[in-house]
C-alpha cells in the first residue's frame, strides 16, 4: 500500500540505478542513512521484487512509539535496537537467531550509521575520523561496524549476497510529514550494488575495514550524484503497475471497511475480541515483547510445512 501512495499518489519518481537485486535470493541489505523515512523506501524496491512480506529491519526503538506503524512493526518482527552495543547484541543476536533457516525468505536491512544524517552530526563524525586516521566523509557519517559484523556473522552461511544500497533525493530530503502530506521528495534514487558473500572478509577488524571502505564509495557515488543529479547505469528496475496497484489498494481498504464496520456494528464478542487485540499489541510493543511470526509469504509457509 506505501508503494502506491508514494508512487501513484504522491507522485514521487523512484529511479534505481547499478545492478538487478536478484528476487528470490536471501540479502542482507545495508545503506546509507540520508533522513528519518529511507527505510519506507526500500519497500519500492521489495516490492519489485515480491519480497514485501519478507523484508525486515534492524531500526532504532524510538520508531516502535509511532502509532499504528509499531503493531506492524511487532507481528512483522522489525529489530528494535537502543543503539547501545552491550544492550542491543544479545537482543540482535537471539532475533537472529531465528532466521538462519535457508529455505526461508528473507531481506533484512540495517542502516550501519546508526542515525539519519544532519550537518551537526556529519562534523562530529568528522572530528571522529581525524581523531582516529579514518576517512574524512562528507556525504554520510563513519559507520558503526559491530551491528553489521554481527548480522554478517550469524546469517554469513545462510544469505545468498549482500546488497549495497545508496539512496539519493532531489532537492531536499524528506521527512516524514512530506510523505504524509505528499508533498516530497520529487524524485527517490536507489543505487544498487551486489556484493557475494565470499568476497566479504570473516574477522571483526577487516569487516569494519571493508565497511569503511564500502561507505568512502556511497560518498564518491553522493557527491557525483550531487555533480550530475543521477547514479550511474539508471533503468534498472520497471514502474510499478498501476493497476495491480489499485488492485491492492482496493483490497487493503475493502479490507479496513469489512474491519471496521464489524467492529462498530457486530456481536458483543467480535467486540471483545478487537478491544482484546488491541490490548495485547500495546502491551507488546511497550514491554517490547517479541510476537511470534504472524505474517509470512507462501513460500515460507511451503518451506515450513516440508520441515
Amino acid at each position: 500500500m506505501w508503494p502506491f501512495l508514494f508512487e501513484k499518489i504522491n507522485k514521487t519518481k523512484f529511479v534505481f540505478s547499478g545492478e538487478t537485486v536478484p528476487p528470490k535470493e536471501r540479502v542482507l541489505l545495508f545503506a546509507n542513512h540520508r533522513t528519518e523515512v529511507d527505510w519506507m523506501y526500500l519497500w519500492d524496491l521489495a516490492l519489485r521484487k515480491g519480497r514485501l512480506q519478507c523484508i525486515k529491519y534492524i531500526l532504532k526503538k524510538s520508531l516502535m512509539k509511532l502509532p499504528i506503524f509499531n503493531w506492524a512493526f511487532h507481528i512483522i518482527e522489525f529489530i528494535p535496537v537502543e543503539r547501545k552495543w552491550e544492550v542491543d547484541e544479545p537482543l540482535i543476536r537471539s532475533r537472529l537467531s531465528e532466521l538462519k533457516n535457508p529455505k526461508d525468505p528473507l531481506w533484512l536491512a540495517v542502516f550501519p550509521e546508526g542515525t539519519d544524517y544532519t550537518e551537526k552530526k556529519c562534523i562530529k563524525s568528522q572530528e571522529y575520523a581525524k581523531e582516529h586516521g579514518l576517512p574524512i566523509l562528507n556525504n554520510v557519517l563513519l559507520p558503526k561496524t559491530k551491528g553489521f559484523h554481527c548480522c554478517l556473522q550469524e546469517l554469513r552461511d545462510s544469505m545468498d549476497s549482500v546488497c549495497d544500497i545508496t539512496i539519493a533525493y532531489k532537492h531536499r530530503p524528506p521527512t516524514f510529514m512530506d510523505n504524509v502530506y505528499g508533498i516530497d521528495p520529487s524524485e527517490v534514487h536507489i543505487h544498487v550494488k551486489i556484493i557475494q558473500v565470499s568476497d566479504i572478509p570473516t574477522s571483526e577488524d577487516e569487516v569494519a575495514d571493508w565497511l569503511i571502505e564500502r561507505f568512502k564509495l556511497k560518498n564518491k557515488l553522493l557527491s557525483d550524484f550531487s555533480a550530475l543529479g543521477h547514479f550511474p547505469n539508471e533503468g534498472t528496475e520497471d514502474d510499478l503497475s498501476t493497476l495491480k496497484c489499485i488492485a491492492n489498494f482496493v483490497a487493503v481498504i475493502s479490507t479496513t471497511t469489512v474491519l471496521t464496520y464489524l467492529t462498530l456494528f457486530s456481536s458483543v464478542w467480535f467486540k471483545i475480541f478487537v478491544a482484546f487485540s488491541s490490548a495485547f499489541l500495546t502491551f507488546a510493543t511497550l514491554y517490547s515483547i517479541h510476537l511470534p511470526q504472524l505474517i509470512c509469504s507462501p513460500e515460507a509457509g511451503t518451506h515450513a510445512k516440508k520441515s
